[in-house]
């Protein structure tokens, strides 16, 4: 899509620096983290949410995070997938964020 936002990340067209990234996924870090540290992993194809996922690509998906995890050194993390507006999702393009760098309580809110 031309108006996505993460589509134009993935594209390589806002000057974002990836922290992950291979043929069908890149990872970067988020503009408002909610933990010392909160990266989003996306798809490069559009896919508005978890939902429009194929198995195939969810697993890359959860692999990148994985590496990432490792790479940061992140010995407890969590993965963060929200779905629709009311769960709060913001920007419609599937992602995963992954937080990590402090403890977590549940449920979140």
């Amino acid at each position: 899509m031309d108006d996505c936002i993460f589509c134009k990340i993935a594209r390589g067209e806002m000057g974002t620096d990836f922290l992950y990234e291979d043929a069908d996924v890149v990872a970067f870090a988020d503009i408002d983290p909610q933990a010392p540290v909160h990266v989003l992993i996306v798809p490069r194809s559009h896919k508005r949410d978890i939902t429009e996922v194929s198995p195939e690509l969810l697993e890359k998906l959860f692999h990148a995070g994985n590496i990432l995890a490792g790479k940061l050194e992140l010995d407890h993390f969590r993965y963060v997938v929200n779905t629709g507006k009311d769960a709060g999702q913001t920007v419609f393009h599937v992602h995963i964020h992954l937080l990590g760098g402090r403890t977590f309580q549940w449920p979140p809110g």
